[in-house]
């Protein structure tokens, strides 16, 4: 059975994201959540109420067609903003706080690291970095920078 037969998705008058159940309740304001958004994005994705409960469960958001798939798309593109470092061009100090000026898979940008512990480790090789805004900025393999990025990188962990 499709996935797409157990819920409808549509926009309200208002843009927000509205799921209809196969039953026909309507649920208003709901929102799309990766259940692993960095090692697997495309693996599972609930979507949940307003208030955090799960209503449905997405095993696999390729096997979703039309209207729900391209709303899923849209609301999760809207929702996720995490460029990913590609290098490191230059920090002003190694010491904190700082200012780094790096080039992501969106162009190149800058931004200044509060701490060393605004740089967590996900699973091995994985990175993520908070800059001062709260943006998250992912590494998604150090050991696949350049040496001089990596160099950098080398002195704040």
């Amino acid at each position: 059975m499709s996935q797409d037969l157990t819920f409808k998705l549509h926009r309200d008058a208002f843009g927000k994201l509205v799921l209809t159940t196969a039953e026909g309740d309507a649920h208003i304001a709901v929102v799309p959540v990766r259940a692993f958004p960095i090692t697997a994005p495309q693996l599972g994705i609930a979507i949940v109420s307003v208030d955090g409960h799960e209503l449905a469960w997405i095993s696999n958001p390729e096997a979703l067609t039309g209207d729900n798939k391209q709303l899923l798309l849209e609301e999760l593109a809207k929702r996720e903003f995490m460029p990913e470092i590609k290098r490191i061009l230059h920090v002003s100090s190694f010491a904190t706080p700082s200012t780094w000026q790096v080039e992501t898979d969106r162009g190149e940008t800058a931004f200044t690291l509060k701490g060393e512990d605004d740089i967590r480790r996900l699973a091995a090789p994985a990175l993520l970095i908070a800059d001062s805004h709260g943006i998250q900025f992912l590494i998604r393999d150090r050991s696949a920078l350049d040496s001089h990025s990596r160099k950098i990188l080398d002195r704040f962990l």
